[in-house]
């Protein structure tokens, strides 16, 4: 080997990124090897972060110490709070970002870490010894020893962009190079594998869209950050805008249907069924008579609009002819031409719940190779598989998320547990606890995990104690201090709340859903100090005003942990447990789940099977016992 490190980390995006980062803050020396060192951090396709239960995912990874939530604050030029209609446990805060801007903070923050190197080169191979990866070749020839390895290559495993029926061209995305070499070696190895597809829709010249044919969407004014640690400088805001596809664009649609890679069969892989082209859109949905559209800025040096909503595999001169169908783009310019990606992904069953893969010790999959969708979900896998790649080379135990402890656990467990039939996507309904799993309290749920695991550098850790200490002071005031007219009724007023005649405890008023700690907090003569830009009154009001739902949750999770204490070994023999169903032996052997809790939800598995499951491995084990010592008494 040229060099030896602890952990390499092929390809930098934002699995990349994260696991690079994870590991070398975990004290491992590390190197993250991508083709092209200017595209670090890459928003391959919306420069947005955040969304619906995306947004927790995004400040879970920066509460263990990530990149996303700094970069994000970096670039941040529009900024809404979704589903702020409905009950906090399924807010979720986007920001439309600075794509140059995005990228440039991940190197940045990067760039930071003492023990991370970076290399621009393209891994074309694994080096091996007995079954267990010991580092990597490249194609410049050089050679790199290492005791991890963790493989984040996107869409640019055997990927492939196609615009209508011609031709497609090879590619990990538009520009950059297919990686055909590690694919087939992936594959050389064993490993199951399937194909998927993705897309993106056309960009437009922002000088060119008539705006006042369009809907203003105002950044919301709250001054919110993603990172609960650094506090980044934010950039200019700017507005984004709303439109609607109308007949015309159904016609064209509908005429060039076999015109399109996805409708005229030049595409096998499956796609995302929660981000369909704009084709799928009108052969899916015939009865509606339009879609929306986002014309969403790509920065603030650029007139460039993304225009999402409509992804697209159709020719060029169909993409032009539906973009001037939509009203306000009618004289519009495109500036990049939308096109779909095929890609190999490996199916996740595949994965302990480290992100390892069961039968390659120390090869470690993140990403859209695991069959998912989306920054967010890249880089929670990222972190996890960076941290528990550094963990093992260090001796030390692996780190597990548990489901009601992340949203990140959530992830990692159905993509394990469940396996994919289409690009996975996060959304609350996947999440049991979600009442718990909050974007308000991410630091509070993973911060000490990720101080004890040593993530955090010591500023880091110093917010950390900060927030936490402050969070304790609030609860504890509003839990015991009385609210007194006199002093909180103009405030009750305000908000459309009824006047106090007696005082009562705050966490009284905590429970009128009009009424916001925040207010409380700033009208009370003795409150504690608080960060008036942070969230921390904030999630102590939802704590308060849900806390016997989220108690009966807390119920439910230790419920579901001590089913987990019931552990599967890996070398269970399923197959002759009669007792259980055919389909759930096939599935435990397939998945080999390593508790019950986890077994209870693998699809096809009933409850009887788990209730029959449990004594056939206790009459396993006794029958192992019984034969482990009749051997011993052999060999006396």
């Amino acid at each position: 080997m040229d060099v030896r490190y602890d952990v390499i980390v092929i390809g930098g995006g934002h699995a990349g990124s994260e696991a690079a980062s994870a590991a070398a803050r975990l004290g491992c020396r590390t190197l993250l090897v991508t083709p092209d060192l200017d595209r670090i951090g890459q928003m391959s396709c919306n420069p947005a972060i955040g969304g619906v239960a995306k947004g927790v995912v995004a400040r879970e990874v920066d509460a263990l110490g990530g990149v996303m939530g700094r970069a994000t604050d970096a670039s941040r030029i529009h900024f809404r709070m979704l589903n702020r209609s409905r009950g906090p446990a399924v807010w979720g805060p986007r920001a439309q970002c600075d794509r140059g801007l995005y990228a440039r903070a991940v190197r940045r923050i990067l760039d930071e870490i003492p023990e991370l190197e970076l290399l621009q080169d393209l891994v074309t191979g694994l080096e091996m010894r007995e079954g267990a990866v010991q580092g990597i070749r490249t194609r410049s020839g050089e050679r790199f020893g290492a005791s991890a390895v963790v493989v984040t290559a996107g869409t640019f495993l055997r990927g492939r962009i196609h615009r209508g029926r011609d031709a497609p061209v090879a590619a990990g995305r538009e520009g950059e190079p297919a990686s055909v070499e590690l694919a087939r070696e992936l594959e050389s190895q064993g490993l199951e594998l399937g194909r998927f597809k993705t897309g993106t829709p056309p960009r437009v010249d922002g000088r060119t869209v008539d705006f006042s044919r369009v809907e203003v969407q105002e950044s919301h004014p709250e001054d919110y950050r993603f990172s609960g640690y650094t506090m980044e400088e934010l950039p200019e805001q700017r507005v984004c805008w709303i439109t609607w596809t109308g007949p015309e664009l159904r016609r064209l649609i509908q005429e060039n249907l076999a015109r399109s890679a996805v409708y005229g069969g030049e595409l096998a892989g499956k796609g995302p069924r929660y981000c369909p082209s704009i084709e799928d859109k009108i052969v899916r949905f015939p009865e509606n008579p339009k879609h929306q559209v986002f014309l969403e800025p790509e920065g603030l040096h650029t007139d460039e609009i993304y225009v999402n909503g409509l992804s697209t595999s159709l020719p060029p001169e169909v993409q032009r002819a539906f973009i001037r169908s939509v009203p306000g783009l009618e004289e519009a310019r495109i500036t990049r031409l939308g096109y779909a990606i095929e890609y190999d992904y490996f199916p996740p069953h595949q994965l302990r719940h480290t992100l390892e893969l069961r039968d390659l010790p120390g090869l470690y999959f993140a990403g859209q190779i695991n069959g998912t969708t989306g920054y967010e979900e890249a880089a929670g896998q990222g972190i996890v598989a960076g941290i528990n790649a550094a963990l093992k080379v260090q001796g030390r135990e692996a780190a597990i998320f548990e489901r009601d402890e992340a949203y990140i656990g959530v992830l990692v467990d159905d993509l394990v547990t469940r396996g994919v039939d289409e690009p996975y996507r996060l959304f609350t309904s996947r999440a049991e606890f979600r009442l718990l799993l909050r974007q308000d309290n991410a630091q509070e749920r993973l911060g000490t995990r990720a101080r004890e695991l040593g993530l955090l550098t010591t500023d880091q850790e110093e917010a950390l104690s900060q927030r936490l200490a402050e969070r304790h002071r609030v609860l504890a005031w509003v839990r015991e201090t009385l609210a007194r007219p006199e002093e909180v009724n103009v405030t009750l007023e305000s908000c459309g709340s009824a006047r106090l005649t007696e005082p009562v405890r705050v966490k009284e008023l905590l429970r009128r859903p009009e009424v916001k700690a925040e207010e409380i907090l700033r009208a009370a003569g003795d409150a504690p100090p608080f960060n008036p830009g942070g969230d921390v009154a904030g999630a102590v009001g939802v704590e308060v005003r849900y806390e016997g739902y989220v108690a009966k949750e807390r119920e439910r999770a230790e419920r579901l942990r001590q089913k987990a204490d019931f552990a599967l070994e890996e070398d269970l023999p399923y197959e002759v447990f009669e007792t259980i169903s055919w389909e759930a032996r096939s599935k435990l052997t397939r998945i080999r789940p390593t508790n019950l809790a986890q077994a209870g939800r693998i699809p096809g598995v009933s409850p009887a099977d788990l209730q029959n499951l449990v004594m056939e491995v206790r009459r396993w084990k006794g029958g192992a016992a019984v034969e482990k010592e009749g051997k011993e008494r052999a060999r006396r």
